[in-house]
């Protein structure tokens, strides 16, 4: 049966060459596509996972809504209270309560790789007659560095030069470009209800988001005295040797304590979301390539099953049955499919190994000459594989069954 459907797809050698070009371009169309969006999406999410912590310990502060408080001054008929003046404001927490006993499970958890406490600020940064607010983070530069990739984003200076205190202060590109700052400047930074200091500018640093460029990071203990709070934190990064187990760690540290902890992938659900959209479109082009080139082997087929009934009368005449004759044309399909995705597939990685040579222009100079993304992972080429066989497949099964139902007498009756 394979030989005679080697030679019957040899007999029309250019609707079987224009055959395999649309399995072939399917699925090179397949992995070039699925490498270059699976590579930008497996970079997209080490971004999010190295740029900022895996896990928020952050101080809870819930919005007050119109029935919030209601519990604390009635206890009956709770549900028809109707306040005149409806309550405003935070209710909560400003720091993270009880931090130590908080570096102590997170130290004795093996799940964790480092964590670093923070107090964030708003602040006011004054140069001259240059004002500018943004949000000033304290950290312990040394254990801020193993949470999150800061570190490398330096370009002037180094973020260790902030450990120890001496009111020093790194400041984003962004946040200096508005000041008009440089390094080794003295700027003077207020929260807005106690004096200014004086802080010397010791580096500076882009990450490529404008929103993180305008933060600016001190010691620890610089902050906490510039704010008035001394010992204390409204938050604990944290980072994971396994960065999939942030959501399920973070869910159950939630029942145990009174802080709002949150993983790196519920504070990115939208960017996520659009990836997960990414992943929909790529399965959808794909997929409809691969139909095309299943009506083409569809209509190969069909034609060869309508112009050898002869043969197939006389093939069913020698003893060869039904299932004989539908394996011999679902074979010719499935040799097509094969062929066109073997082809596909060494083209398709070798188009994935040119891409990967594309340089592309990151937004933070110090990883400038960084190429594209592309993703070389073997499931991309098992679901090409499996695609076209299986476009192939649905492909050939009509044919073949429309050849299984000829008997002889049926064709010498209508002429062939």
């Amino acid at each position: 049966m394979i030989f005679l459907a080697m030679r019957y797809l040899l007999e029309r050698r250019k609707q079987t060459i224009f055959t395999l070009l649309g399995v072939f371009l399917g699925t090179v169309a397949y992995v070039g596509v699925s490498g270059f969006f699976k590579g930008f999406q497996d970079y997209m999410v080490q971004q999010l996972v190295d740029n900022t912590a895996q896990i928020h310990i952050q101080a809870r502060q819930d919005i007050l809504n119109d029935h919030k408080l209601d519990g604390a001054f009635f206890t009956q008929n709770t549900a028809h209270v109707f306040w005149i003046s409806p309550p405003s404001g935070l209710l909560g927490f400003h720091e993270v309560q009880n931090p130590q006993s908080w570096y102590e499970r997170l130290s004795a958890d093996k799940r964790v790789e480092a964590f670093s406490p923070l107090i964030s600020t708003p602040v006011l940064i004054t140069l001259a007659k240059n004002s500018v607010s943004a949000t000033l983070t304290g950290c312990n530069p040394l254990q801020q560095s193993k949470v999150t990739s800061i570190a490398k984003y330096m370009i002037e200076g180094q973020f260790s030069d902030i450990a120890g205190g001496g009111n020093r202060i790194i400041m984003g590109d962004e946040l200096m470009k508005r000041i008009g700052a440089a390094k080794d400047q003295i700027v003077f930074v207020s929260v807005g209800t106690r004096n200014a200091i004086p802080m010397k500018v010791v580096g500076r640093f882009i990450s490529g988001n404008r929103g993180a460029d305008l933060q600016a990071y001190a010691a620890l203990n610089d902050v906490q005295r510039l704010n008035g709070t001394p010992n204390r934190v409204n938050e604990i990064a944290v980072r994971l040797k396994d960065y999939t187990l942030a959501s399920a760690m973070a869910e159950n540290w939630s029942l145990v304590s009174p802080e709002k902890i949150e993983s790196w992938d519920q504070q990115n659900v939208n960017i996520l979301s659009v990836i997960k959209m990414q992943t929909t479109l790529r399965f959808t082009m794909i997929i409809a390539i691969l139909l095309v080139a299943g009506f083409g082997i569809y209509n190969v087929l069909n034609m060869t099953v309508t112009q050898k009934r002869q043969d197939i009368a006389i093939l069913r005449s020698m003893g060869y049955d039904s299932f004989d004759i539908v394996t011999l044309f679902f074979s010719q399909g499935m040799i097509v499919g094969l062929v066109g995705a073997i082809f596909g597939l060494i083209c398709g990685y070798l188009l994935c190994l040119y891409l990967q040579t594309i340089s592309f222009f990151p937004a933070n100079s110090s990883h400038a000459g960084e190429t594209l993304h592309i993703s070389l992972d073997m499931t991309i080429y098992l679901q090409a594989t499996l695609l076209a066989l299986l476009a192939s497949s649905v492909a050939s099964i009509l044919p073949a069954r429309a050849a299984e139902k000829l008997t002889p007498i049926e064709i010498i009756r209508t002429g062939a």
